[in-house]
């Protein structure tokens, strides 16, 4: 299956991006940075499931993508409203907080793929996403975190909802995985995966233009 060829493609980069100092240390100042430049991100994240949706005519593929995208709303956006309050991020300070270069590439990828790929190669360039996390937050659930901030964060992606909408996620996958777009599915699934370790390190850096 797709999957599992993407899986054993990235295994190396998803180790680092668990090993990450950013996974491992959790911090105020770097977990701040990150919530920022990750409320941007998910926006996009959203919005590229709601036109994947639109391009398509599979209509399973459609009811998923656009109910992903009311997932995200209703659900880690929200649940970063929390955070931003509790971390006293402002909407003031996210007006003149721009999107960091690394967040700026990832998004761009997303849109790239659904443009040169069509609804599938959406579908893989978010996938890294869904998939990193819910093994994140389940090695992460094993350890805890004192601090109740970064447990809530951990809890969202190790709860059963959350593992339920990633199941659904790999199936989508596989659905629309075909012997001949599989080597591009894999190129941008991987693409995805690096930027996925390469977020860690932008929050951390602080990363500007």
């Amino acid at each position: 299956m797709f999957t599992d060829q993407a899986h054993a493609a990235t295994l190396a980069s998803w180790t680092a991006s668990k090993h990450h100092p950013f996974i491992q240390q959790l911090q105020a100042g770097t977990f701040r940075e990150y919530l920022i430049q990750d409320h941007y991100y998910l926006h996009e994240f959203a919005r590229v499931h709601e036109l994947a949706a639109q391009q398509t005519t599979d209509t399973v593929a459609a009811d998923q993508l656009r109910a992903g995208a009311a997932s995200l709303r209703d659900g880690e956006l929200a649940i970063r409203q929390t955070f931003f309050a509790d971390l006293h991020i402002t909407d003031a300070e996210l007006a003149r907080t721009p999107m960091a270069p690394t967040g700026y590439a990832y998004t761009s990828h997303l849109y790239r793929a659904l443009a040169t790929q069509g609804t599938p190669g959406a579908v893989s360039a978010l996938l890294p996403c869904y998939w990193l996390y819910a093994e994140i937050g389940a090695e992460l659930a094993h350890q805890g975190s004192p601090v109740p901030l970064y447990q809530a964060w951990i809890d969202t992606y190790n709860a059963d909802e959350y593992a339920g909408e990633m199941t659904a996620q790999l199936a989508l996958a596989n659905r629309v995985a075909t012997p001949e777009n599989t080597p591009a599915l894999l190129d941008i699934f991987e693409k995805s995966s690096w930027y996925e370790l390469h977020f860690w390190q932008m929050a951390v850096d602080h990363e500007t233009w």
